[in-house]
């Protein structure tokens, strides 16, 4: 299959709902897009594949387990609003996903609040914050924004987010330097 018609089929794939008892994501009808990795008690995925997992290698990511999600699976998962004004368009918008903390929890991870945890995105970017300031700030894996999933190539189709109109010491801060913890396109996170 050309490279290209791979993509829009897993683009179109990562829409269809994963099976509740998919025990791997090789199993599951969509592809994995938040891989957990570190200190989680149980992988649901193989040791990272340098061969195989070319971004995550390129990156830096390393792991011998891992939890993997499918789109449906963290679209399953208790979710909140929260309406920042963005950076990009300086409009307050509507983001729907779980919070970071508990897409921890269902992964399994063993974390205190002093635990560091990074949030890697599909350009690199890589922003460290604590599971004490994840929670602080109310940081959510965002799969929806105004009520739509948001599409690979913009900010989505996962993106570590926050409202940082809800904090003085942020809200006074111009917009590109409220988000600079929040990276679009997050596929991957680390626990330790």
């Amino acid at each position: 299959m050309h490279k290209r018609h791979f993509l829009q089929a897993a683009a179109g794939a990562a829409l269809l709902p994963v099976s509740a008892t998919a025990a791997s994501p090789a199993k599951a009808a969509a592809p994995a897009l938040l891989t957990v990795s570190g200190a989680i008690r149980q992988g649901n995925r193989p040791p990272l594949n340098k061969a195989l997992d070319q971004m995550m290698a390129k990156h830096g990511v390393a792991f011998d387990k891992a939890h993997a999600f499918g789109f449906a699976e963290i679209a399953a998962l208790p979710a909140i609003d929260i309406r920042p004004t963005l950076e990009y368009d300086g409009i307050r918008h509507t983001l729907r996903g779980p919070t970071v903390a508990r897409v921890l929890e269902a992964a399994g991870a063993v974390a205190t609040d002093s635990t560091p945890i990074g949030l890697r995105a599909v350009d690199g970017y890589n922003a460290e914050l604590t599971l004490g300031e994840l929670k602080r700030l109310g940081v959510i894996v965002a799969t929806h924004l105004d009520g739509q999933p948001m599409p690979l190539g913009g900010l989505g189709p996962l993106w570590a987010v926050y409202e940082p109109d809800r904090f003085p010491d942020l809200a006074r801060l111009s917009l590109p330097e409220r988000f600079v913890k929040c990276p679009w396109g997050v596929y991957a996170i680390h626990v330790g």
